[in-house]
């Protein structure tokens, strides 16, 4: 769900910046809410395109003697036109270990995803506008900085289901954000510029249904998340920025054929 979030091939100043980030992991948007575990998102590039790592572990008590964790382990790639991502997860709850392979392939004919788990192989069409991880956040910091109120994109969300949602954006204002925990760092993040934002998670053609759930988030221009809280109804989760290391980009050759190609 941290993760989060082109049509047409992204500008180079509305590129998402590689960077590390580490967040805490609390239930409950108190300022004093229990800290639940931790996650961490890594995303480098290189010529030939970005490649993602996300971790995310926590461990709840239910009761005295009731404990559920619960551990994610993502690796994937992404081609830099935003085209195309292929990925591994590993999952494990209570000791239950699953693991499934996929890739996305966007072409002229259309979007598909094709997913390899423990229940077999699957196929999925996909709506022609969803995007990529990396792709997602670069056409919303874009589509933000034209300051419009509020619009639809679609993303293609790898850890829930392997499927694609459409997500509603709306800009908020600062103070509607949730406070920072009394034990929260101070990061200092390199990127002048953030926008408050309410992203609203439905599934592809329910769009007059009830949201699955909702993330408010604090977005900087280098793609990076803070002050994360979602909403899923019967459980709010929040997450706040403990870490960050910007990565370089890479110096690559200047290529003969169109972005995209």
């Amino acid at each position: 769900m941290l993760v989060w979030v082109v049509l047409a091939p992204h500008c180079a100043w509305a590129q998402m910046q590689p960077h590390r980030a580490e967040y805490a992991l609390r239930l409950g948007a108190a300022t004093n809410a229990s800290r639940i575990g931790t996650a961490m998102q890594d995303i480098t590039l290189d010529c030939t395109g970005w490649r993602i790592k996300r971790d995310v572990a926590s461990e709840v008590a239910l009761t005295a003697s009731w404990k559920v964790s619960f551990s994610s382990r993502l690796e994937g790639e992404e081609q830099r036109s935003g085209n195309g991502f292929q990925y591994r997860i590993v999952q494990t709850e209570n000791g239950t270990r699953r693991e499934s392979q996929g890739r996305v392939a966007r072409t002229d004919g259309g979007t598909r995803a094709e997913i390899v788990s423990a229940g077999g192989p699957a196929q999925r069409t996909l709506p022609l506008a969803t995007l990529m991880p990396v792709a997602a956040m670069s056409h919303l910091v874009e589509r933000l900085r034209t300051k419009p109120a509020a619009f639809p994109t679609f993303i293609y969300a790898a850890e829930a289901m392997g499927d694609a949602f459409r997500v509603d954006v709306k800009s908020l204002d600062p103070a509607a954000l949730r406070p920072a925990p009394r034990t929260a760092k101070l990061v200092a993040v390199p990127a002048a510029q953030f926008w408050p934002v309410l992203l609203t998670f439905r599934r592809d053609g329910q769009a007059d249904q009830k949201p699955l759930f909702s993330m408010s988030a604090k977005i900087f221009e280098s793609g990076v998340l803070d002050r994360v809280t979602v909403d899923a109804g019967i459980v709010t989760l929040a997450a706040d920025l403990q870490a960050l290391e910007m990565h370089k980009e890479p110096a690559c050759p200047v290529s003969k054929h169109p972005v995209g190609d």
